[in-house]
């Protein structure tokens, strides 16, 4: 006997005072009336209750599920159980993936191999018109759809050109521009070639640095977007550009943070500082520092080093770029000579990306004896510096330009938001001359996962309803030769590679029931996982690209012994072959369950790739499969006799047998994929093509690299095991069909009892008494077979069962049924829809058995039964078994009187049955969290903490709360007088007219205010009523371009001083913090979860080796002094226990939630939050070859586009003059 329990008092004397109860109730003999009350609940009646209601549901859940005929047949057959070979099975999964990798790696290259040819053959070729295709498609009849592109209409013919909003007119694209499109429109044959040879190709494309992007296949562009292809976010700062561009790098960047600086040069600052945050990836490495001489580090966390550029680090960054601006004193020499040492010593420590090394400075101008430090680092220059002018002051242009070409940077002058992005993006197009001039190598770069719509893969933000994918790419070198040593980037070649296609290499089969695979690149950081949660609800969760392996994978271990795990991460990081054990928490049904696995983890590397596959397989009944396949060449038989009618359906993600080019022939379900085949592999000359295509290797004595095929459009995969096996088990499961007639036999260590009751149940047509609605088997192979009962009026409005369980093994009753079958082989899992009590007429309880069939000792999982009754028959089933005495003296209270509440809940602690309906799927901590925590304290149920950290929470910010601090309203009056004074030199300096006279050397779209790309929400800027602020970013481009207001951003009728940045408050820093979403702005921001949930003990049940009741009772818990005694019974064959409360006693009862919570971050003295300072020291493998010098750059003399400041100062001094004149 136990006692456990809570008072209802939550004051700290009454606690303690419970606790000396309990521990007196234990040693000394209960007094009288304790007693009394104790044995009011009938607890043998309890134990003959819970038995009687779990023998009669096993009895006829084995009767009317056939599952003794179907092992039978397994059994009859010959089916065998062989031991995995793990290491044997991940080389073999290892190899398909490098295989399929190596083909899109094959395609890229000959993509880049082709458009540097095409370049250097038309160097002089002459400017011819090009047609374009941009913010339309007119040969709409020449489209055709395929599942390859998500049934878009698409043209395989051509391919599209995509120009940047500057270049939307044609007949005001420059000579440079035309020449791009000219070239590049003799990568058509390749884009086709590509297509044809490559069965599961998706997108590819060229994009040049000069701002036009090819893609094929043509596309018809949707008007339900809402997005026309010249407000596309600038494709050159995607990391599949930006990181194929150059190789790895250490940034550090000087920002200029004083309050000195006026409101503009400050938002200029910011804007700058954030433009070059977006051009790093996870492979390289940042910091920021400001000029504040007492702390230059603009984060604490980042104190003198540089950190992996990682989601979580830049939205920290982000954050304090937003926030910084100090009033002391500015120490510009200070921060140069940190930023040097930092470099320095992560150079010579071996940290960081050991490659390119680079100092940004973003000022109006240094001071102090900058030129002394700049020597001083400057042996062999390993550190270039790239320079930033804020403002239209020009006076410290040359300073500024001298640091740049003195350190192989580059100099740039930031007067306003117009191509502030690209003048940024340059310094990454002078890294890669190095790259560029040997001309031997073309890293290929694999960008991290990310999730893309149907169409608008090009768009700044991430989409709910995409599918998950990465990018391959290659830089474009130029090997034109030029009158002045040059090294230019052409552009970037890639290819999206859907994540559905990896995974379709590393079948589900294969690993089995609970078994999974994962894939990890060199930074740690996962490419697919099963947990791996991109999107919650109706937004995408934040940091969701750079989620790492020790963030995914949930030891059950103590959160600060992780060893092993870390010890799994850094063998795979490092490309190893290897095997571990560890043993994880698993979580289902959207975080509600949870269970505890022990997984043999096997992985290993994907040559030629920064990534490594991994798989992991349950230790027990994960190390054997079944096998049982029949030879359909031998049948002497139809075999799509077993596949008739519309009670079956195959796992609709599985890879049966397809065709190579699906597009060429179409099927309306997986069903009819299936019988197609198999009526195909009865005709003459059938081969099973189970070998998917390989790269051919290169043929000898050819010039031609990258090799080319085409296969049959009628050429077909087909996984021979799998659709074998699917046969096979079809014809063991025909019986599911077919009404059995007679009773199956019992086992011999069954009582005659339960032969008779069993006998009686049939007699009465107990599945009418159960209330049956439907009966289905889903098996190993993917196959789900099921039969109705009764009529469709039984089964509500619900869709049916069959549409929404397709997935066989994938589904959660088949997981947990598997896990049950190591607990107690002889039982069925209960569960009903969560809440279903308050939200459906007629909820139907579903139960589920696990059949493992054995051979020579060993056991397989082969499939799993199952059974749908309607609720309201199982508890009029229930309450009539406990509202009757079986035992000899009778007894004083039942279930059906008011002194006893009953309860039956299932392993995680919901409520499956109880006396009030409506507590139906509900959590039975809501309903009574004091005797909850009874059950755990005595440990009946284990409380196991799950921490999500791919957390998603709300913003909590509110449109209209704030407005941007740096716009300050202008007095109309000096409006009227400016315009007055200054309208020609206000037109000579915005119109930007030293562009024309002058171009710089690099051309590209103007950018709309300078956050408009920084996913801002419509809450970010909320103009002054009183001000006319025009933004042009939703306006729509007309198709000649001569009325594009948004090429500058101001309105020129209204004349008024240069327009307010659109800059987020500094009050509204929580856009900023490293927990704000960028990829859904204003709905989520990041955060860090924790939930308790529960799993039944069911040994503490169990202790005597009998399943007698536990006997507790809560004391203390009323003023009275009474006490609320309860009993819990194990309900044999199932995951469920019995509860009886007894009621007399008004205990007052607390709720627990299952629901995970925030787990808040600390708060400083005025409530900010404190940086979370996360390990920087996690473990990561450099990827690729690292070229960052080539000794021939310096005969490179161009180091930016000074040539225009000169100009803008005359006109600076005209519009001076012009206005003394006009006073």
């Amino acid at each position: 006997m136990f006692f456990a329990g809570g008072a209802c008092c939550c004051c700290p004397v009454v606690a303690v005072a419970h606790v000396f109860v309990l521990l007196v109730a234990a040693v000394v003999s209960p007094v009288p009336g304790v007693r009394a009350q104790a044995e009011d609940i009938p607890h043998n009646e309890v134990k003959n209750w819970a038995l009687k209601f779990g023998v009669d549901l096993w009895e006829f859940g084995r009767q009317i599920t056939n599952m003794n005929e179907i092992q039978r047949k397994y059994r009859e057959r010959e089916s065998k159980v062989r031991r995995k070979d793990g290491l044997l099975l991940i080389r073999d999964l290892a190899a398909e993936v490098k295989n399929m990798m190596d083909i899109k790696m094959n395609s890229v290259l000959r993509l880049m191999e082709a458009g540097e040819q095409s370049a250097l053959a038309n160097q002089e070729a002459a400017v011819k018109s090009e047609r374009y295709v941009n913010d339309g498609f007119g040969d709409y009849k020449s489209l055709e759809s395929t599942d390859r592109y998500d049934q878009c209409a698409f043209n395989t013919t051509v391919n599209c050109v995509l120009l940047q909003s500057t270049y939307v007119d044609p007949d005001s694209v420059d000579e440079t521009i035309v020449r791009d499109m000219q070239w590049t429109d003799n990568l058509d044959p390749i884009f086709v070639s590509n297509y044809e040879m490559d069965p599961v190709l998706s997108w590819q494309y060229f994009g040049s640095t000069k701002g036009t992007l090819r893609r094929f296949p043509t596309l018809r562009w949707p008007s339900y977007s809402g997005l026309s292809p010249s407000a596309l976010f600038d494709y050159r700062l995607n990391p599949w550009f930006v990181e194929a561009a150059t190789s790895a790098k250490d940034i550090v960047i000087i920002a200029d943070f004083s309050i000195a600086l006026s409101d503009y040069k400050l938002s200029l600052v910011r804007a700058t500082t954030l433009a070059a945050l977006d051009t790093l990836g996870a492979n390289d490495f940042v910091n920021v520092l400001s000029l504040e001489s007492s702390n230059y580090e603009i984060v604490p966390c980042f104190k003198e080093i540089i950190v992996q550029a990682n989601e979580k680090n830049l939205r920290d960054l982000r954050s304090a770029v937003a926030q910084s601006k100090f009033a002391g004193s500015s120490n510009f020499t200070g921060a140069l000579a940190r930023a040097f040492d930092i470099l320095h010593k992560f150079n010579r420590t071996g940290q960081g990306s050991q490659c390119n090394q680079a100092i940004l400075i973003i000022t109006d101008g240094p001071f102090g004896p900058y030129k002394e430090i700049l020597q001083h680092n400057k042996p062999h220059m390993p550190v270039r510096v790239f320079t930033y002018l804020i403002g239209k002051d020009d006076s410290n242009a040359a300073d500024m330009n001298w640091i740049a070409c003195n350190n192989k940077g580059y100099f740039e002058h930031i007067e306003d938001q117009r191509n502030l992005r690209e003048k940024v993006l340059n310094y990454v197009l002078v890294m890669a001359r190095p790259l560029i001039m040997y001309q031997t190598d073309h890293p290929v770069y694999w960008s991290p996962v990310y999730l893309a719509s149907k169409v608008d893969n090009l768009k700044a933000t991430d989409t709910i309803d995409g599918r998950l994918m990465t990018t391959v790419s290659a830089p474009v070198f130029d090997r034109r030769n030029h009158s002045e040593r040059a090294a230019n980037l052409l552009g970037v070649v890639g290819m999206d590679v859907y994540i559905d296609d990896l995974k379709k290499l590393v079948p589900a089969y294969k690993l089995g029931a609970n078994g999974y695979s994962f894939i990890l690149d060199n930074n740690g950081h996962v490419l697919y996982h099963p947990d791996f949660r991109p999107t919650q609800s109706d937004s995408v969760r934040p940091q969701y690209k750079t989620v790492d392996l020790s963030e995914i994978e949930l030891p059950d271990v103590d959160t600060n012994n992780n060893t092993l795990l870390l010890e799994l991460r850094r063998e795979m990081i490092e490309q190893r072959e290897g095997e571990t054990t560890l043993k994880v928490k698993n979580h289902l049904d959207n975080m509600r369950r949870v269970s505890t696995r022990k997984y043999k983890y096997f992985y290993h590397s994907i040559e030629d790739t920064p990534y490594s596959l991994g798989i992991a397989l349950p230790e027990s009944y994960g190390m054997y499969e079944l096998l049982g396949e029949e030879e359909i060449k031998l049948t002497q038989f139809n075999i799509t006799e077993y596949f008739k009618g519309k009670n079956w359906k195959v796992h609709p993600d599985w890879v049966y047998c397809e065709y190579n080019y699906g597009n060429e022939h179409n099927f309306k379900t997986p069903e009819d994929r299936v019988l197609h085949f198999l009526s195909r592999t009865k005709r003459p000359g059938w081969k099973w093509m189970s070998l998917r295509s390989r790269m051919p290797q290169r043929e000898p004595g050819t010039s031609q690299v990258y090799n080319t095929w085409r296969k049959e459009k009628d050429s077909h995969y087909c996984d021979k095991n799998l659709l074998q096996s699917l046969v096979f088990d079809a014809l063991v499961t025909d019986s599911l069909e077919k009404q059995t007639s007679q009773i199956s036999k019992v086992d011999k260590h069954k009582s005659t009892n339960a032969l008779l009751r069993m006998q009686n149940i049939k007699n009465s047509q107990g599945h009418h008494m159960f209330g049956v609605t439907l009966t289905f088997i889903a098996t190993r192979s993917g196959l789900l077979r099921w039969r109705d009962h009764g009529t469709a009026n039984n089964r509500g409005p619900e869709p049916h069962f069959s549409e929404t369980n397709k997935k066989a093994i994938d589904e959660v009753w088949y997981k947990r049924a598997i896990d049950q079958h190591n607990i107690e082989p002889e039982s069925f899992v209960f569960s009903v829809p969560f809440n279903s009590g308050a939200g459906l007429d007629r909820p139907l309880i579903t139960a589920t058995h696990a059949m493992f069939v054995e051979n020579k000792g060993h056991r397989a999982a082969a499939a799993v039964v199952g059974i749908q009754f309607q609720h309201s028959s199982i508890a009029s089933h229930f309450i009539n078994i406990t509202s009757a005495c079986t035992g000899m003296t009778g007894c004083k209270k039942t279930c059906a009187s008011d002194d006893l509440d009953c309860y039956v809940l299932d392993n995680n602690g919901f409520i499956i049955i109880s006396e009030q309906s409506h507590h139906t799927g509900q959590f039975f901590g809501q309903t009574d969290g004091t005797i909850m925590d009874s059950l755990v304290q005595d440990g009946i149920y284990k409380k196991i903490t799950i921490v999500d950290n791919q957390g998603a929470c709300h913003s909590g910010i509110e449109p209209g709360t704030d407005s941007a601090s740096s716009l300050r309203p202008f007095q109309p009056v000096i409006w009227l007088v400016r315009w007055l004074l200054g309208r020609l030199a206000w037109l000579a300096i915005e119109t930007n007219i030293y562009h024309v006279l002058f171009p710089e050397w690099i051309q590209a779209q103007n950018e709309d205010p300078i956050y408009s790309e920084y996913d801002l929400g419509p809450d970010e800027f909320v103009p002054d009523q009183g001000e006319k602020t025009t933004d042009q970013s939703d306006k729509p481009m007309t198709d000649g371009g001569g009325d594009d207001q948004g090429s500058s951003g101001n309105d020129y009728k209204d004349m008024p001083p240069h327009p307010p940045l659109y800059v987020p408050s500094m009050k509204n820093a929580e856009y900023f913090s490293p927990v704000y979403n960028r990829t859904q702005p204003g709905i989520t921001r990041t955060c860090r979860k924790s939930v308790d949930l529960y799993v039944l003990q069911p040994n503490r049940l169990n202790m005597s080796g009998s399943f007698n009741p536990l006997k507790g009772k809560l004391t203390n818990c009323h003023a009275t002094g009474c006490e609320r005694p309860f009993s819990v019974q194990k309900i044999p064959h199932s995951n469920l226990i019995l509860l009886v409360v007894d009621t007399l006693c008004p205990c007052g009862s607390k709720q627990l939630s299952i629901e995970p919570q925030e787990v808040r971050m600390a708060t400083d003295e005025s409530g900010q939050p404190v940086y979370n300072c996360q390990d920087q020291n996690m473990f990561r493998r450099r990827t690729g070859k690292c070229i960052n010098y080539h000794p021939e750059e310096i005969e490179i003399k161009q180091c930016g586009s000074s040539s225009a400041l000169l100009v803008t100062s005359y006109l600076i001094l005209l519009s001076m003059v012009t206005a003394i004149w006009i006073t």
